[in-house]
């Protein structure tokens, strides 16, 4: 069934709104500065042409073997850059955006590695007229550096495999991601093997110095992002648990104190990674998104108990210290476009569509689709907030089969609850079944995709 409730003003006065914010020049500029850096790293072996000759099949293939291993670790160490969690990154270039280029340039990682090392060895092999697996054994043995570069190359293509979307969903979260840190290992085993085998930088010049300054660069942004900015930021507000409030047979919210929080600089529907410093739960950092807007004196999230390591969150005792690493996402009220809003949940994706409620203009519509009126969690709330917010609010409940949830998701069902659907912005939260059934009825409505908002997680 699907049950509308639209509110009159209440009498409190609404946040105001942030200003919109573009990011395209930045993403330019990142282009820009990516293929400026891809000819400068290929640069060295371009010089070398020039002195060196490449007559012989074994030239063509050892020439093709040099310039796939260079472009490799380019690609390797942009991929890091991407990932560093440098918050001046993420908010010039946007987090979803990030993440969309660190997946798409993945597959090219993968490819480019096991090209270099299948035509560097062949292109060897005949070169000493013996065959593929003593030419392999050779390389081996009798060059330094070459055992860890081939375990180095292993694992980037075990951890691009584990990151095919469907394997990656099998994985339990935890080992995914250990499995995904391992790459900064993979990085360092293959750097001593570039410079000390690569016949473009182990003499000085140009080139050496070109990508000694990639992995400095590269250094410099992981640390910034991954120790420096998480420790400043956790001594300044040192974190901790205030109270854990059920909200339902399956969901908590986690409200947490700390010190000059009006400081924080974070957003409704950013996300921190997570780590409790209690029993069990220490060892583990997890990603949830706010499910309130900042307000200087509290911070909460609201969290849906579905394994042992939420349902031990559920059991914290107030007091509990707490680690974080954030805000990431661009999921926020500042990407928008246009003046309204649409904004579509289900489960745990409540929770962000809830904080971002407050922050959007007023006369959003919220759309909350739910299996049965229990799971309509936070309902209250949203309830109010809508009320606030001079939003309409549907709650479509029901299975997913039923005529009125079929009919809302087609483009018919969805013009007729949202007239004006293309001169809205549309914040997108759910199971990958609604996002995607979502996305559908989006593109045949023409909705332009500047004003399509996924959560982070949705990439």
């Amino acid at each position: 069934m699907t049950v509308p409730r639209q509110r009159t003003a209440g009498q409190l006065a609404a946040p105001a709104a942030r200003p919109v914010e573009h990011n395209n020049a930045g993403r330019l500029l990142l282009r820009t500065l990516f293929w400026g850096g891809l000819a400068l790293a290929v640069l060295p072996w371009w010089l070398g042409t020039k002195t060196g000759s490449v007559d012989t099949s074994a030239d063509v293939l050892q020439a093709a073997g040099r310039v796939t291993g260079l472009i490799a670790g380019y690609l390797l160490l942009v991929q890091v850059i991407l990932m560093s969690r440098l918050g001046s990154l993420e908010r010039w270039i946007g987090a979803r955006h990030l993440g969309l280029w660190h997946r798409e340039l993945g597959g090219s990682v993968l490819v480019t590695i096991l090209a270099h090392a299948a035509l560097i060895t062949v292109g060897y092999s005949y070169a000493d007229n013996v065959g593929f697996t003593e030419e392999l054994g050779t390389l081996l043995t009798e060059y330094s550096d070459m055992v860890t570069a081939f375990i180095a190359a292993g694992m980037l293509v075990l951890i691009g495999l584990l990151s095919i979307r469907a394997l990656r969903r099998a994985l339990p979260y935890e080992l995914w991601y250990f499995l995904h840190l391992s790459a900064y290992l993979a990085l360092l085993l293959g750097f001593a093997h570039q410079f000390s085998n690569g016949q473009e930088l182990f003499r000085p010049g140009l080139g050496r110095y070109a990508w000694i300054g990639f992995y400095v660069a590269t250094i410099a942004a992981v640390v910034l992002g991954r120790v420096v900015g998480p420790l400043s930021l956790n001594l300044r507000h040192r974190l901790r648990v205030a109270d854990v409030v059920t909200e339902g047979p399956d969901m908590v919210s986690i409200y947490i104190t700390g010190a000059r929080l009006h400081g924080l600089d974070a957003q409704a529907g950013q996300f921190f990674r997570w780590r409790f410093l209690g029993r069990g739960l220490w060892w583990q950092a997890h990603p949830f998104s706010l499910s309130a807007a900042p307000n200087g004196r509290w911070l909460r999230l609201t969290v849906k108990t579905v394994g042992d390591h939420t349902q031990r969150l559920a059991a914290m005792a107030p007091g509990t210290r707490i680690f974080v690493e954030g805000p990431w996402g661009d999921f926020t009220a500042s990407r928008r476009v246009k003046q309204r809003a649409l904004l579509i949940a289900a489960g745990s994706g409540i929770a962000p569509i809830r904080a971002l409620l407050e922050e959007l203009p007023p006369g959003a519509i919220v759309i909350y689709r739910a299996s049965a009126v229990h799971d309509l969690h936070l309902r209250h709330e949203i309830e109010h907030l809508a009320e606030l917010r001079h939003a309409r609010l549907w709650f479509v409940v029901g299975d997913r089969r039923a005529p009125g949830p079929r009919r809302l998701f087609t483009p018919g069902g969805m013009r007729e609850l949202v007239p004006d659907i293309v001169e809205r912005d549309v914040y997108l939260c759910g199971p990958d079944g609604l996002v995607e059934q979502s996305l559908h009825v989006l593109r045949r409505l023409r909705v332009p995709r500047s004003q399509v908002h996924l959560d982070p997680f949705e990439f």
